[in-house]
């Protein structure tokens, strides 16, 4: 018998073919649509997600790379089945940048020891703001007074020590879920953190609360620079003072102004600057920044001046923002 004389038959097999693409069109809206909801959920912790990235890598464009790889291992697993999605990535980004931290140390790249007179440090990338303050996508990243200084020391901890550390101190993981990721038990992670910690109370003071306090007090000290008034430089620095780049470290007023009494030429030409939301400077040539200058100010007194000064890093450093 011929095609024809079954009308239905083709009728039935159009009309099957049209409700599976209408199913399929139907599921990849689902789809979409459950995506788009969890891309939406991940953007929503971002900002918090790269405040931990950049606290653990002292890195901005590490700290993205580091949140992005967490939206990976998002992407791939079933986020239906995470109790506390800001949790559970909150660790994720923490395994990675520890991750980051240990290839850094294959490099050759290694924490330094204590910070005293000598060697030099690692350098971390500075978030500079103009003087009239920090902007909203600046806040979550800056917050808990996260300066320059806390930073430096941050950079002298092995990766296990940075993690523990800034896990609990700073974003109040439990040690239970900071064990897995360091391969250690709770106790052991505990004295990773506690071993950090004395080490940031030595290396990074707290900085005196008031912005126009400390801006007066470095203003005074780019004057004296400028005039090359040593005893205004010593006057302005706290006996105890420490002077921190990657080239290396001086210890003692007498030792900082002796240097800083050098760089009257610099001086003239700085701009005040916030960096990481502290009282700095940005030295700028021709449109570039060679130098940037972060200050603690403790008791009315500079206590710490980070600085840094290596091409390299100082190219990835937006100077545009100052004038905003």
């Amino acid at each position: 018998m011929s095609d024809s004389e079954f009308p239905g038959e083709n009728g039935n097999d159009d009309k099957n073919a049209k409700n599976a693409n209408a199913k399929k069109a139907e599921n990849a809206k689902d789809g979409a649509n459950a995506n788009e909801f969890l891309a939406a959920r991940f953007e929503s912790h971002r900002g918090h997600l790269r405040a931990v990235a950049y606290r653990m890598l002292g890195s901005l464009s590490e700290a993205d790379d580091a949140v992005q790889e967490a939206w990976l291992k998002l992407s791939r697993v079933d986020a239906d089945q995470v109790d506390n999605l800001g949790g559970w990535l909150t660790t994720v980004v923490g395994r990675v940048c520890l991750d980051m931290l240990r290839s850094r140390r294959s490099r050759g790249e290694e924490p330094l020891g204590p910070l005293v007179e000598g060697p030099g440090v690692r350098m971390p990338e500075p978030v500079l703001s103009p003087v009239s303050g920090i902007d909203p996508e600046q806040e979550a990243l800056l917050a808990d007074s996260v300066g320059l200084a806390l930073l430096v020391v941050l950079e002298t901890l092995t990766p296990a020590e940075r993690l523990a550390f800034v896990l609990h101190d700073l974003f109040a993981v439990p040690f239970e879920e900071i064990a897995p990721l360091v391969g250690r038990t709770s106790a052991a992670s505990r004295q990773l953190a506690s071993r950090a910690r004395r080490r940031v109370q030595g290396g990074a003071p707290v900085p005196d609360p008031d912005l126009a306090r400390q801006r007066a007090v470095v203003d005074a000290f780019l004057a004296a620079a400028r005039e090359g008034d040593f005893d205004a430089l010593v006057a302005v620095l706290d006996p105890d003072v420490v002077a921190r780049s990657e080239a290396g470290v001086t210890a003692g007023a007498i030792a900082v102004a002796s240097g800083a009494s050098g760089y009257a030429h610099l001086a003239r030409i700085a701009r005040p600057a916030l960096v990481n939301g502290a009282a700095g400077v940005v030295v700028v040539v021709e449109g570039r920044p060679v130098g940037v200058l972060a200050f603690t100010v403790v008791h009315g007194r500079i206590a710490v001046i980070d600085i840094l000064n290596d091409p390299e890093r100082l190219a990835g450093v937006d100077v545009t923002v100052l004038d905003r």
